[in-house]
């Protein structure tokens, strides 16, 4: 495994995260497709055993049970000091008054819960998990500031926003002499290239690494076209998917999903390893998150570091793609309200 910087600071990472929203008690609130502790230890082990020293979490995911369960197979299986723990905060956790959001009072809370979940003194990339436009932009990131002051967390980092709110927060850390973003998480992969536009031109100005949400395009990148939606993952999120993935670029995206195949059989590799490898040649990526449910998506994961892709390859993956809503995008908080009421659960 070679590992690389995050952005520009000087923390080494696997170029492959695992995405720990895949372990979580079922009976914990999550879905259907995720897995409890006794079929994750087994994953986490083997990940770290390959190499992988980097992975993400959450504390909605599974109502805190992600970090406990990550927390604890990592304090089996690894050196502290070697791993990276990244996990994010911003939704509900609890009903009622102060159970949300980014304010001061809610992030000095959550940080603590997140702390002891994950059992350790410290979070090496804490992550705004979106952004809370009920609460001053200023208020969230010197409360951030204070947490990397403090010593409870090492680097800071951002997902799915405008990229002109990512700039303004940029602008703020800076005026202000506050820890930065080193980091954005957003949603990127041959069916969703609408970042190109504005948030990696950003990026690679201010020297921010990208780690890349659901990079598979949930599964339908991994499949042929007539099995494309057939994940428990991708069938469970339903309306959310559509939104992520209309059917009004439906050519495009079978186009798209054949020139994988036709890549994969021609470098006799898998579809997901290609749509990975694919993301390796993108300006600013640092590691897509893997949410891997078995050994074998692990192994193709990290296959995809020795594949190169040819400028002919690359042309057959890319030409196809069509201009698409921006559906991370959105900042009204009435809009999210709207879609959310009819997604339950939704993780926006």
């Amino acid at each position: 495994m070679h590992y690389r910087k995050l952005g520009t600071t000087g923390m080494d990472v696997s170029p492959i995260a695992i995405g720990a929203m895949t372990y979580g008690e079922p009976d914990r609130g999550h879905p259907v497709w995720s897995m409890g502790e006794e079929e994750a230890r087994p994953l986490i082990k083997y990940a770290l055993d390959a190499g992988i020293n980097f992975f993400d979490t959450a504390n909605m995911y599974s109502n805190g049970s992600s970090e406990e369960i990550l927390g604890r197979a990592l304090k089996d299986f690894a050196n502290r000091d070697d791993v990276v723990i990244a996990t994010k905060l911003r939704h509900p956790m609890r009903p009622g008054p102060n159970g949300r959001g980014l304010s001061r009072k809610v992030i000095m809370t959550e940080v603590e819960h997140s702390l002891e979940r994950l059992g350790t003194d410290y979070i090496d990339l804490y992550q705004v998990h979106r952004n809370d436009h009920a609460t001053p932009l200023e208020e969230t990131l010197e409360a951030l500031h204070d947490l990397v002051k403090a010593g409870k967390v090492r680097y800071l980092g951002a997902s799915s926003m405008h990229a002109w709110e990512f700039a303004r927060a940029l602008h703020l850390q800076k005026q202000n002499g506050w820890a930065r973003f080193v980091s954005m998480q957003d949603h990127y992969n041959l069916l969703a290239r609408e970042e190109e536009r504005e948030m990696i031109p950003l990026a690679l100005d201010e020297g921010v690494g990208t780690i890349v949400w659901s990079p598979l395009a949930r599964g339908r990148l991994a499949r042929a076209w007539d099995e494309a939606r057939s994940t428990a993952r991708s069938e469970s999120d339903g309306a959310y998917a559509d939104l992520l993935y209309s059917a009004a670029h439906e050519d495009a995206n079978h186009a798209i999903i054949d020139a994988v195949g036709d890549v994969a059989d021609a470098h006799g590799v898998s579809r997901a390893t290609i749509a990975l490898a694919w993301l390796h040649r993108q300006p600013v990526v640092t590691a897509p998150l893997v949410g891997a449910g078995s050994v074998e998506q692990i192994d193709e994961a990290i296959a995809s570091l020795d594949v190169n892709l040819t400028d002919d390859d690359l042309q057959a993956l890319e030409w196809p793609y069509t201009p698409r809503y921006d559906f991370q995008g959105i900042s009204d908080e009435a809009e999210l309200d709207a879609i959310r009421a009819r997604i339950p659960g939704m993780a926006l």
